[in-house]
């Protein structure tokens, strides 16, 4: 949840998945985690909510097996070409 102050009329939006606008010639919008505006710094962010996912989903073990294999050579063959 996302709340937004417009400085130019004091209108408090909370952000929802559909567009959210205040009335005045700045043009505040706001539609879930986005914010746009005539005058960004004529915006004050109130409330941010930001929620932490986890940024893998591999294992600790998975992750150590990702690394070392990162780390193998490649070997090189060579063919005979008739």
């Amino acid at each position: 949840m996302l709340v937004v102050r417009c400085k130019c009329c004091n209108t408090e939006i909370v952000s929802t998945p559909k567009i959210q606008v205040c009335g005045c010639p700045n043009k505040l919008q706001v539609r879930g985690d986005k914010i746009t505006a005539v005058d960004l710094s004529q915006v004050v962010v109130v409330e941010l909510d930001k929620e932490n996912k986890k940024s893998s989903f591999l294992s600790p073990q998975d992750l150590a097996y990702q690394e070392a294999r990162r780390q193998r050579k490649v070997r090189k063959l060579d063919f005979e070409v008739r």
